[in-house]
């Protein structure tokens, strides 16, 4: 393509994008089924520059001021994911002069906000917790999450699909804490490669993984996931429990849990039973309550802990959102610990960076059910044999940052019913 054709088609999708009415990545997928001749090269550069845009769009904004033309357009120059030389072959020489004073400009002699590229209500917080380590942390967002693979340890062993992944061609290596992790180098297309049709392994953050064993179920036992979505855990759960016992999958999408129906099918597991629910106070919730012996509370959240994935998730959320979110896991929370029978396990989890999303929500229940005991999560993870888990912890819960763990981030918090 026409470096000037695809510059314009950047700008487009980084106008189209900058609504916010949809996630970036549905409003990318929309955009390419609408411009089928794009070729994986010009999808490639598309989909990267309207990424790098939103990572650094507090930097860009503030240096497309002193450039002219559409606003779009002189940030897709600024996030274009190729050669500099490139898109310079499609600007006027006022553009390149332009660009050539804003690549020019040293990071000392940026503002703060610029460097960090988050809005004021959801640095604070984070500032908060990581003090000097915030940038580093800032700086983590700038780059793409890894993709990490959870082998099914069902059927297959983790040595043996990493020599596999390897002859063909795929370069990874063993996740550090997860047992079940391989990561992956770069982004390669799996959906061809034999692995993964045969269900050997399924795309899952190693953050993810570790919710899962947390819970720790054990054969024979009732399992409820009560947020499941498209399955990522539940399917973890159900190799740990050696595809025997009930492993319920509840969401109240059923659309999500559409998703699960093939990879259930890869994984060759036969204990999973996927239920649809109205609520968290649905029948079907009421009927099993006393009888459970663990629930995985992955609740609904910000997902302010994938930002290396979903940077626009800062910009669409707000405050005022994170607010009713709390409430809502609040109630989720509360739902699901009344499955559990005496001795059973309650794992609540998010991808949420924030306080009141997790230790406020934790914390709360704890101190309104006595009937709940905390569970110290680094003892658990050194009972789990779960390496390094003093760097996994704070406090009593799971604690997962990008910069600290090669994670996304992850929090958990985990009780027994006396």
């Amino acid at each position: 393509m026409h470096p000037k054709a695809l510059l314009d088609a950047c700008a487009e999708l980084v106008r189209l994008t900058l609504q916010f009415n949809h996630p970036a990545d549905a409003v990318v997928s929309r955009f390419f089924r609408d411009n089928k001749n794009l070729g994986p090269r010009e999808r490639a550069t598309l989909s990267e520059t309207v990424f790098q845009v939103l990572r650094k769009k507090l930097l860009y904004e503030h240096m497309a001021r002193s450039g002219s033309g559409a606003k779009e357009k002189r940030l897709a120059i600024l996030g274009f994911a190729g050669p500099r030389d490139f898109v310079k072959s499609a600007l006027t020489d006022q553009e390149k002069n332009w660009v050539d004073m804003c690549d020019s400009i040293r990071p000392t002699d940026l503002m703060s906000q610029h460097i960090h590229n988050l809005p004021d209500w959801l640095a604070r917080p984070i500032k908060e917790q990581l003090g000097a380590e915030f940038e580093s942390f800032a700086e983590s967002l700038q780059q793409p999450g890894t993709l990490d693979l959870r082998v099914n340890d069902l059927n297959e062993k983790r040595a043996e699909v990493l020599k596999e992944l390897t002859a063909a061609g795929i370069v990874c290596q063993p996740t550090p804490y997860s047992p079940w992790g391989l990561r992956l180098q770069g982004k390669p297309s799996l959906a061809k490669v034999k692995a993964f049709e045969r269900g050997a392994v399924e795309v899952q953050d190693e953050g993810s993984q570790l919710l899962a064993l947390l819970l720790d179920a054990h054969r024979g036992e009732m399992v409820v996931d009560f947020c499941a979505g498209a399955g990522g855990k539940t399917l973890a759960i159900g190799a740990a429990m050696r595809n025997t016992g009930r492993l319920y999958a509840m969401d109240t999408s059923a659309h999500r849990l559409d998703a699960l129906k093939p990879r259930l099918a890869r994984s060759q597991l036969s204990n999973v039973h996927p239920a649809a629910i109205a609520h968290e106070r649905d029948d079907r919730v009421k009927r099993l309550a006393g009888k459970i012996d663990r629930v995985l509370v992955d609740a609904p959240c910000s997902g302010l802990g994938t930002l290396r994935r979903n940077p626009d998730l800062k910009w669409r959320q707000k405050p005022e959102g994170i607010a009713a979110l709390s409430a809502t896991q609040t109630s989720i929370l509360e739902s699901a610990a009344k499955l559990l029978k005496s001795g059973g396990r309650l794992v609540y989890a998010t991808c949420s960076v924030l306080p009141q999303e997790n230790e406020d929500i934790a914390n709360a229940f704890t101190k309104t059910h006595p009937d709940f005991v905390p569970l110290p999560v680094q003892e658990e993870f050194t009972r789990l044999k779960v390496a390094t888990t003093d760097a996994l912890c704070s406090g009593d819960f799971l604690r997962l940052w990008p910069h600290r763990h090669g994670t996304d981030g992850f929090f958990a918090a985990v009780w027994v019913r006396k």
